[in-house]
């Protein structure tokens, strides 16, 4: 079953995800070139305690950071370390927390470090793009798997890929919650949406191929090609008008900006 939240339970995660996503973007500006992924999950960990919070990450079925960073050809899952950030990798951070009411919020990112190659910051853009166009069809009456469906459409429509083995889900009192939240899908699909339903939407887009394998940390999952991977994420509510975006904050990039990026 697919939790329904009404009333003050809206308001609760309301303000869940309004400090997951402060904590996202305050996280996003300390990375920076010689920081290393360590530096920043402590960074991110000192914040999480400033809020009165807990990391929703810390511990769940035994993860060790506070949050997921993940570098370049790393998709999802990595864990802070020793490795230090360099111009031009571009870094993912993925922030959840669970507040002391007991509501989960989640979101996440992918930071360009510096200048970019052109086609990563294309990468970026199309999986950002995709996230947005999944969240039109987070309505009540729609279908899931029309909102699934959208994601792999954008994707493949610019010639990459969408990560099949992890998916998008529900959150509000657990970090996953019903439904599960595949970046692909069947049109007309059930379930139907239903207002009061909140969903972690999460495009996780490859340059190349789709197939992923994880490292020997049992946690930090790559692409089999070495290309890069890109990840972005929001809370969406649910109503009879238009989807909220619980973690909303302003586009990374913009069409614009692309549009100016040669073609190889």
């Amino acid at each position: 079953m697919i939790p329904i939240r009404r009333g003050k339970q809206i308001d609760y995660m309301r303000t869940a995800c309004g400090i997951a996503r402060d904590i996202l973007l305050e996280s996003a500006k300390a990375i920076q070139p010689g920081v290393t992924t360590g530096e920043i999950d402590h960074f991110a960990a000192e914040l999480i305690k400033s809020k009165g919070c807990k990391s929703a990450f810390l511990n769940y079925r035994g993860f060790p950071g506070h949050i997921c960073i993940s570098m370049n050809e790393e998709v999802v899952h990595g864990i802070g370390g020793a490795r230090r950030i360099q111009p031009g990798d571009i870094v993912k951070i993925d922030v959840g927390i669970v507040t002391k009411d007991g509501w989960v919020g989640d979101n996440a990112l992918t930071v360009p470090v510096g200048n970019i190659d052109p086609e990563t910051q294309r990468l970026l853009y199309v999986t950002e793009e995709s996230l947005h166009v999944a969240i039109e069809h987070a309505r009540e009456g729609m279908m899931l798997g029309d909102l699934c469906h959208s994601i792999e459409q954008c994707v493949v429509d610019h010639g990459y890929s969408v990560v099949r083995e992890f998916v998008g889900h529900g959150v509000g009192r657990k970090l996953h919650e019903e439904p599960q939240i595949p970046n692909f899908g069947k049109k007309g699909k059930k379930p139907r949406l239903k207002a009061g339903m909140f969903l972690a939407i999460e495009p996780m887009v490859n340059m190349g191929t789709a197939n992923v394998r994880i490292l020997e940390d049992e946690w930090t999952v790559v692409t089999n090609d070495a290309k890069p991977s890109s990840h972005f994420e929001h809370t969406v509510h649910v109503t009879d008008g238009e989807p909220e975006i619980m973690t909303w904050r302003e586009r990374s990039t913009t069409a614009a900006a692309v549009d100016k990026i040669p073609v190889a």
